[in-house]
C-alpha cells in the first residue's frame, strides 16, 4: 500500500518557518503566559523605584537600599527551588512562581516602611526566580524535542518585546504622575500574573498533550527514568552529584561571562558614553532601542540559523562576538570624536549578535545536559550563575570603570576569551555515559548536536 503524502504546510506555517518561528499551534497558553510575564517584568523594572518614592515617605536612597536587600535575600534560594523542580516538575513551579509574585505585588500596594519593601521585594524576586528556573525545562517540554533552538529564541524575542511594551506602558503611567495611576499599574500586574499562573498550570490537559503528540504531558520527576550511563535501580544523588559534574560546571562558568556581558547596557553603557566619550544621553537611548529592536525582530531568524549547527560552535561564536564588541567599546577612547558614533554602532551590533547567538544554546544546554531525575538541582546551580553574577557585576564593573575607563572592557574581553576553552567539548559524552541509553531516552549527543529529536 502506497504511503499517503503529507499535506502541504499552510501559508501561515510557511511564514513561521521562514522567520525562524516554531510551530505555535496549540501552544497559545504557554506563549501568552510568557508574554504576560515579560510585560509584567517590564512594568516593574521600569517603575518600582518611582512607585515607592511616590507612595511612601522614604527617600530615594532608602527605597533603593530596601529593594537591593530584598533581591540579595533571594540569592541562595535557587538551590531550594531546584529541589522543588525535581519533586513537582516545571509546570507547577512556573505557575507557583507567578502566584508568588502576585502575593508580592499585593504586598507592594500596602508597603510604607523599608522593612515591608524588603519583605515584598524578596517575595516578588523569589517568584521571578522560580518562574525563570522552571521556564527553560518547560520550554523543552513544550517543544517535545522538536525545534528547541527556535523555541528558546522565540521565548527570548517574546521577552524583549514584552519588556519593551511593559516599559512603554509604565512610562505612560509615570507621565500621569498620580499615586492612583501607579497603584493601577500594580493592580494590573496582580491580575495578569494571576492569569499567567493559571495558563501555565492548565497546560497539562490542554496544549501540551494535545499539540505535542504522544508522551506524557509533563515529566515525572518523582519516578525518574534511568539517565544515560547510570546503573539500574532507584537513581540517587543531590547537589554533590551536580558539583562533581565538571562538564556542567564548565557550562555554568561560561554562562557567568554571558551574565556579566548582559549587564553592559544597564550598568556601563550610559555612564561610559556620556562621561568618557562625551556622547549625548539621547544617542545612548537610540542604541539601547537598536539593541532591543534587533533582538525582537531578528532573534527568531538567528534561531533558524542556530538549529542547524552544534550548540558548542554557536557558543564559541557568541563569545568571540562579545570579545570583539568589548574591544571596539574600549578602543573608542582613542578615536576622534567623529568616529565615536560609528564605533558605538559597530560595537552595539556585534554585542547584539552575540546576545542573539548565546541565549538559545545556553538555555537549551542547561536543561538537556542535566539528568532528568536531578534536572531541578542542576538548574539551581545554573541559576546561581545568574543570581550571583547579576549581583556582583554592577559593583565590580562600576569599580573598574572608576579605576580607568578601559578597565571594564579589558575585563569583559578577557572573560569572554577565557570562556572559549570551557565550551569546547561540551557536546562530547563522557566515557562513563557512552554505553547505550535506556529505551525511551534520547541520546544526549543527538540533543547537543542540535538535530531534531522526537
Amino acid at each position: 500500500m502506497m504511503p499517503q503524502p503529507s499535506p502541504a504546510p499552510s501559508a501561515w506555517r510557511r511564514i513561521q518557518t521562514a522567520w525562524g518561528l516554531p510551530d505555535l499551534a496549540g501552544k497559545g497558553r504557554f506563549v501568552t503566559a510568557n508574554l504576560i510575564d515579560s510585560l509584567g517584568n517590564g512594568l516593574v523594572v521600569a517603575f518600582t523605584v518611582v512607585f515607592f518614592v511616590k507612595t511612601t515617605s522614604l527617600s530615594l536612597v532608602a527605597v533603593g537600599a530596601a529593594l537591593t536587600v530584598g533581591q540579595l535575600l533571594v540569592l541562595p534560594f535557587p538551590l531550594f527551588i531546584g529541589r522543588l523542580l525535581d519533586k513537582y516538575g516545571p509546570r507547577t513551579v512556573v505557575a507557583a512562581g507567578n502566584w508568588i509574585s502576585v502575593a508580592g505585588f499585593i504586598g507592594f500596594l500596602f508597603s510604607h516602611a523599608a522593612w515591608q519593601i524588603v519583605l515584598w521585594q524578596f517575595v516578588v524576586q523569589l517568584g521571578s526566580t522560580a518562574f525563570w528556573m522552571g521556564n527553560s525545562p518547560l520550554t523543552v517540554l513544550v517543544a517535545r524535542g522538536v525545534e528547541r533552538a527556535r523555541w528558546f529564541g522565540f521565548v527570548r524575542a517574546l521577552r524583549n518585546v514584552g519588556v519593551g511594551f511593559g516599559g512603554a506602558a509604565s512610562a505612560v503611567a509615570l507621565s500621569i504622575g498620580t499615586v492612583a495611576g501607579l497603584r493601577a499599574v500594580m493592580v494590573i500586574n496582580v491580575v495578569t500574573f494571576a492569569v499567567a499562573g493559571w495558563l501555565v498550570f492548565t497546560l497539562r490537559g490542554a496544549d501540551t498533550s494535545e499539540a505535542a503528540g504522544a508522551g506524557p504531558a509533563e515529566p515525572k520527576p518523582a519516578e525518574p527514568e534511568q539517565a544515560a550511563g547510570e546503573t539500574t535501580g532507584q537513581p540517587s544523588g543531590g547537589y554533590r552529584t551536580v558539583l562533581k559534574d565538571t562538564r556542567y560546571l564548565r557550562l555554568v562558568a561560561t554562562n557567568i561571562s554571558f551574565v556579566f556581558s548582559s549587564t553592559v547596557i544597564t550598568v556601563l553603557l550610559a555612564v561610559y558614553a556620556v562621561d568618557d566619550l562625551d556622547v549625548g544621553a539621547w544617542i545612548v537611548g537610540v542604541f539601547v532601542v537598536l539593541n532591543a529592536a534587533m533582538v525582537a525582530l531578528l532573534q527568531t531568524l538567528a534561531s533558524r540559523w542556530i538549529e542547524a549547527r552544534r550548540p558548542v560552535t554557536v557558543l564559541v561564536l557568541a563569545l568571540l562576538f562579545n570579545a570583539a564588541a568589548f574591544v571596539v567599546f574600549g578602543t573608542l577612547l582613542v578615536l576622534p570624536g567623529w568616529a565615536v558614533i560609528a564605533g558605538l554602532l559597530i560595537a552595539m551590533v556585534l554585542y547584539t549578535v552575540a546576545e542573539m547567538l548565546g541565549s538559545p544554546p545556553t538555555s537549551e544546554l542547561s536543561v538537556v545536559m542535566a539528568p532528568e531525575h536531578l534536572r531541578g538541582r542542576y538548574l539551581g546551580v545554573y541559576q546561581l550563575s545568574w543570581s550571583v553574577g547579576g549581583a556582583v557585576a554592577p559593583a565590580l564593573l562600576t569599580a573598574l570603570l572608576e579605576g580607568g575607563a578601559a578597565l571594564p572592557w579589558v575585563f569583559l574581553t578577557a572573560i569572554s576569551v577565557l570562556a572559549v576553552p570551557l565550551v569546547l567539548g561540551l557536546d562530547r559524552r563522557p566515557a562513563a555515559t557512552s554505553e547505550a541509553a535506556p529505551a525511551g531516552d534520547v541520546d544526549p549527543q543527538e540533543q547537543l548536536d542540535g538535530d531534531p529529536v522526537g
